[in-house]
């Protein structure tokens, strides 16, 4: 084993961030469906021999550590029988996947006739088969009713193609783009094993062993040092979960109790209401991934993503809970159910790290549209990303993000291009803009909502409508104020205007539909009187805040003409 040399340590991690980078470029370039080429909802990585994480592209966070488990999975599942120029499909959630359309390729990285390493990649395809296009159907119970099952299967072996694999994959997939997306996929996975056996050949097996293991050792060293900064002790935080697509009024609990040591932070769902049995379940890759994610917001960011940071978290999340249902459940809803897990341990930590812990984010309410492009005569999909998520929650110190859109790890908040809307689907953009007091009220006020509408523009259209977002709106700390809560509603062109709840599967939706959106603000941190009078005035100016709830929710009396501070009056509305 060769030397670790420290300048060449930190070389190396960036060699492995440069190589999934590029694999991230390479996939966005290459891809054909907005939820990909656009909304960037997939992730890259490379990954040791034995499945543990080199390094990781992360543009969808709820994507960053669903790729490792099945790297292990698929190692044990294949034994000795991987070679050279293999490609495997997965997406299966009973075998470590974390969502049903998100699938995955990976591609086995031999060096000197060694397996050494791994690619991969996961993206959400536009559609994965089952009972409803675009895979989401909220009425529906157990898997087989959500979409194909693709448990780990070579489509190439030994970099020939098995076209009969190929053909019985997606002779159960309605739109042949998602072939195109699978092949860019795999494409992307060429690319990181390129550029890995190039830094192979430079360096050699040892020096990439010893430098590997002192990578990991290194970050698992600065991760420990991340949680020695909260203090120890057991802390404990729930919350709701709002209808499941088949009992009305039914809620369920997430509960999470935290045990931080002095270089280990334990996760414990044990107490977690048991699933559904109905739509709304998660599975174990998808929920673990969302409690990583979460913990890393209140930690330093700089910290590399790869084996190191992981292991010094435990999360036990049992089988048969709402977290992690067993088989055959449905579970397509799983990666929705982040936001409440994150708003449990939000209140669970935020009072021993209250500068650490933002407000509540703005819970999900979404709609996938899907029909018959008539300008094209072909079908289409689309999930509106325009007004998929509202803003984020206020911390200390900080304003919460204006609409985050989807969150995009690796280059700033994303969203839809309008015009590429317009182009892939045959619905005209009518308005999108942030929605004025959204915002929950605070020192710190939470991020703006959006408003969106849209003129439906096929005949007989689906709208699949998904999230809780029009429950209970994002929650503010310290005083801060609540957001706003979501809907949507579609305006028929006959006359009669219907109100969508989550979980709404409706058909034959006529062309000319209005198409209305409003997501939510993020929930406020501090008491709202304390945010500077001058700073109120000045959203008020631009359109964020109405002189009306100047007033009301912080106190401060501005001209709606000349958007100048009555200093008296408000001063005289403060001291009340």
């Amino acid at each position: 084993m060769s030397t670790v040399d420290p300048i060449l340590l930190s070389v190396f991690a960036r060699v492995f961030k440069s190589i999934t980078d590029e694999m991230s470029i390479s996939l966005q370039k290459t891809t054909r469906s907005p939820i990909l080429c656009e909304a960037k909802d997939f992730v890259t990585g490379l990954y040791d021999a034995e499945g543990n994480m080199l390094e990781q592209t992360e543009n969808l966070p709820i994507l960053s550590f669903s790729l490792g488990p099945v790297c292990k999975y698929i190692r044990n599942y294949f034994g000795d029988e991987i070679y050279p120029g293999d490609v495997i499909f997965h997406n299966d959630v009973f075998s470590m996947g974390n969502q049903n359309n998100d699938v995955a390729v990976y591609r086995p990285i031999f060096f000197e006739g060694q397996l050494v390493a791994w690619s991969a990649c996961k993206g959400h395809q536009a559609d994965i088969g089952g009972a409803v296009a675009g895979g989401y159907n909220p009425n529906a119970t157990e898997v087989w009713q959500e979409a194909l099952r693709i448990p780990p299967v070579k489509v190439y072996e030994k970099g020939k193609l098995r076209q009969d694999v190929w053909d019985l994959i997606f002779a159960n997939i309605r739109f042949d783009i998602v072939q195109e997306d699978m092949r860019a996929e795999a494409g992307s996975c060429v690319v990181g094993e390129r550029r890995m056996l190039q830094f192979l050949k430079k360096y050699g097996l040892d020096c990439f062993e010893s430098h590997k293991q002192a990578l990991f050792a290194a970050t698992r060293k600065r991760m420990e040092a991340e949680i020695g900064t909260i203090p120890n002790g057991i802390y404990a935080g729930e919350s709701l979960v709002y209808y499941d697509g088949k009992n009305i009024g039914k809620e369920y609990r997430i509960r999470v109790e935290i045990e931080v040591g002095d270089k280990h932070v334990k996760f414990d769902y044990s107490k977690t209401d048991p699933q559904s049995d109905a739509f709304v379940n998660g599975t174990y890759t998808s929920s673990a991934s969302a409690t990583v994610l979460t913990f890393l917001q209140m930690i330093n960011p700089d910290i590399p993503h790869n084996e190191g940071i992981i292991q010094p978290l435990e999360i036990v999340i049992p089988e048969g809970t709402i977290l992690n249902a067993a088989y055959p459940a449905a579970t397509t809803y799983g990666n929705h159910l982040c936001p409440a897990n994150a708003d449990a341990i939000a209140r669970a930590l935020y009072p021993v790290i209250p500068e650490r812990v933002t407000a509540g984010w703005n819970h999900l309410l979404c709609s996938l549209t899907a029909g018959q492009d008539p300008r094209k005569d072909d079908k289409y999909v689309d999930i509106c990303f325009m007004g998929l998520k509202g803003g984020s929650g206020a911390m200390h110190g900080v304003d919460g993000y204006d609409h985050i859109g989807m969150i995009d790890a690796s280059g700033g908040l994303l969203d839809q291009d309008y015009e590429m809307f317009e182009q892939q689907t045959p619905n005209l953009l009518l308005k999108h803009e942030y929605l004025c007091d959204s915002a929950g009220a605070g020192q710190w006020r939470g991020g703006l909502g959006v408003e969106t509408i849209f003129e439906i523009g096929s005949d007989n259209t689906q709208v699949v409508v998904f999230g809780d977002g029009d429950v209970e709106p994002a929650f503010g700390v310290r005083g801060g104020g609540k957001g706003s809560l979501n809907s949507v509603t579609l305006q028929y062109p006959d006359g009669p205007r219907k109100t969508t709840r989550c979980l709404d599967l409706i058909t034959g939706v006529p062309r000319g539909t209005i198409y209305h959106q409003l997501a939510g603000g993020g929930g406020g941190f501090g008491d709202p009187w304390e945010r500077p009078s001058e700073l109120v005035a000045q959203e008020v100016r631009n359109g964020i805040i109405s002189p009306e709830a100047a007033r009301a929710l912080y106190r401060v009396a501005v001209d709606p003409q000349t958007h100048t501070v009555d200093e008296k009056t408000t001063s005289q509305l403060r001291k009340r």
